[in-house]
């Protein structure tokens, strides 16, 4: 008798649970729908210009203008002289102020190439840009250029990966593998870490240390940047921009393994910055943002992380670092995401995410 009670008991339990699942299921999936707004060829980077336009990079070197009410797709000319070899092509893309900037894989001759910055005028037909960054030396490899842009205050941050070199991240007298922050014109700050505390370091470079740094971001919350590392096969993390310091790699692995298997280092050790999150195995981290706008006012000040390899979309409430929340808002719907954009007005937001662009809202 006390064990049909039991049973009872646990059939009652696991019933409720089948469907608290349902119901929680169904009304997550209910809170926002997708809609395809353009299909595109490998989009990489992207940047509002108008309320009703976005400008975007596509890796194989197109720059194009999207119209998202009318779905109308503009061409623009442009005079980059880029390498599209391995990760490397057109990479990212940021208006401010009438100016476009852009990140990309610069042909430096011999199959060499450079994580370069370039500023144009904007103009709707055509882009002359003129370079205002490149990173040295250029190297022979078509991985791990970043690239991410941001701009705060007068200043543009860009981030510069490794290359596939490892502890070229350790040497401050090379770009690759760095955060980088000069000028809106190219010219570099009078209080960056080369001539306060660290003469050795290139004048341009702000923070060392970085593997392939896919996204950067400027909070309008508490005035920082924030950055996200692409690991190796583990070790992807989210954490903040500051000057003058080490996040470590390659001596340390931040969780993660070679992808022969082989241990790279510890996560941490004192000495070097701690980022604010991991994730072990690698989601493979690509764009961020730091969410503000009205269709989700619920995330406002949260960090919004896109995948490549689960294809997810994650929330990180992180403004208490010794409890961060993490919840995967979707996974596996719209393909592989390159890059996250907020409207400036709407808050609805809009994803360059396999070959297409997308829009999210609620329903």
């Amino acid at each position: 008798m006390v064990e049909d009670q039991n049973f009872l008991k646990v059939k009652r339990y696991l019933i409720l649970l089948f469907f608290f699942l349902i119901f929680s299921t169904n009304s997550f999936s209910q809170n926002y729908k997708f809609k395809k707004i353009v299909k595109l060829n490998e989009p990489w980077g992207s940047s509002f210009i108008k309320d009703n336009e976005l400008i975007i990079t596509e890796k194989s070197g197109k720059i194009k203008i999207i119209d998202i009410n009318s779905q109308k797709i503009s061409d623009v000319e442009h005079n980059l002289n880029y390498l599209e070899h391995g990760q490397g092509g057109l990479l990212d893309v940021l208006y401010k102020d009438n100016f476009i900037y852009i990140s990309y894989s610069e042909n430096r001759g011999d199959w060499k190439s450079s994580t370069s910055v370039a500023k144009a005028k904007f103009k709707k037909n055509e882009l002359n840009f003129k370079n205002i960054f490149q990173a040295e030396p250029p190297i022979d490899s078509g991985y791990h250029f970043g690239s991410r842009l941001a701009i705060k205050d007068n200043y543009l941050f860009a981030s510069a990966g490794e290359r596939g070199k490892g502890m070229i991240a350790q040497d401050p007298t090379k770009h690759p593998g760095s955060i980088i922050r000069i000028n809106l014109d190219g010219s570099i700050p009078k209080d960056n870490p080369k001539f306060k505390d660290k003469p050795d370091w290139l004048p341009e470079i702000y923070q060392i240390g970085i593997r392939n740094p896919q996204g950067l971001t400027f909070s309008k919350f508490d005035g920082k940047i924030y950055m996200s590392n692409h690991g190796a096969k583990g070790g992807d993390w989210f954490g903040e921009v500051k000057k003058g310091e080490n996040y470590g790699w390659k001596i340390l692995g931040w969780g993660g393994k070679n992808y022969s298997g082989i241990p790279i280092g510890p996560k941490w050790k004192p000495g070097f910055t701690k980022a604010i999150h991991y994730w072990v195995p690698s989601i493979a981290t690509s764009a961020i943002t730091i969410y503000k706008g009205d269709e989700f006012k619920e995330w406002n000040g949260h960090a919004l992380i896109t995948s490549l390899k689960d294809k997810s979309l994650r929330k990180l409430v992180f403004k208490n670092t010794s409890s961060i929340k993490e919840e995967v808002i979707f996974k596996d719907e719209i393909g592989r995401i390159r890059d996250i954009q907020v409207h400036p007005n709407n808050g609805k937001i809009y994803f360059l995410a396999g070959d297409s662009l997308w829009l999210m809202e609620k329903n």
